[in-house]
């Protein structure tokens, strides 16, 4: 398939086709009623564009008459380029149509420089995984384990603020987990069944709900400006947050958790005012969560 026929193409065709390509890819399966719900064609017009999809790539894709729906097979390979990151933050949103990479960067408001890029394809053997419910066989590198043989079951993927996360249930450790995305290699989908403790309504972590409640940094001389900056109420913000993902929050915003707000206040702008409801283990690397 060479880029001229896909040029060749209108940009809506383009959508479309870049659609079914991204739902293949990171789900595994598409099916016509998809196509018409997202981009409200007809059912000939729906037809049309998988015959086309299918020229360009026909060893991309097999159409089940059980599910009724396109499967991709092993012998995929993208039409289109999927930006692993700009596909992360349109599945956060609810959002994907597959052209992630055609939006052009502002010359007057620039993002925050990301040092790490999460790798496209592995993201879409984890998204097909946690859409199957199916276990990966993996290699993952640790700090303090080096490369090892993992089993994951994963159900989520989270940005930390810095890095994309895998939430998943670990069998050699049977437990659940986060496991940085940039350090899994060779993600393979496994037939194997999964047990009931594996599923992710078993991750307790996961499902306990936080309120936490954040002020300005007691040593702070002028705290209307952290107040302007977060829009608190009342010199207060109050956030709903999964337990799992708490620790990150406290680190990234650099939240001193001490009792008395003992951090060097120029550091540390916002501090813990609840942290004795909070489960310690939760917040183990947030600042000062030992004192």
């Amino acid at each position: 398939m060479t880029s001229t026929a896909l040029d060749a193409l209108t940009h809506a065709q383009r959508e479309r086709l870049a659609f079914i390509d991204f739902n293949l890819q990171y789900f595994g399966q598409v099916a016509r009623a998809d196509l018409i719900q997202r981009f409200k064609t007809g059912l000939a017009a729906c037809t049309r564009d998988f015959s086309s999809y299918k020229e360009l790539a026909p060893q991309n894709l097999v159409l089940s008459h059980t599910t009724k729906s396109y499967h991709r097979l092993e012998s995929f390979k993208p039409l289109f380029a999927h930006n692993a990151e700009s596909i992360l933050s349109a599945l956060c949103r609810g959002f994907g149509d597959g052209l992630s990479s055609g939006v052009q960067p502002s010359d007057y408001c620039q993002n925050a420089t990301r040092l790490i890029h999460p790798n496209s394809e592995i993201i879409a053997t984890i998204m097909r995984a946690i859409t199957s419910k199916s276990a990966i066989e993996c290699l993952y590198t640790s700090l303090s384990s080096g490369t090892t043989s993992k089993e994951l079951i994963p159900h989520s993927i989270v940005n930390n603020g810095t890095r994309w996360h895998v939430r998943a249930f670990d069998r050699s450790n049977q437990e659940f987990r986060d496991f940085v995305a940039t350090r899994i290699e060779c993600p393979k989908i496994l037939q194997s069944l999964i047990k009931p403790e594996e599923y992710a309504d078993k991750d307790t972590q996961w499902h306990t709900i936080y309120d936490i409640i954040l002020a300005p940094h007691p040593q702070l001389k002028y705290p209307k400006a952290i107040e302007l900056d977060y829009e608190m109420d009342n010199g207060q913000l109050k956030l709903e947050v999964r337990a799992a993902l708490l620790g990150y929050l406290l680190r990234q915003w650099n939240v001193d958790c001490t009792e008395q707000g003992t951090l060097n206040c120029n550091t540390y702008q916002l501090h813990l005012i609840n942290k004795s409801q909070l489960n310690l283990k939760d917040i183990e690397i947030a600042p000062g969560y030992q004192e």
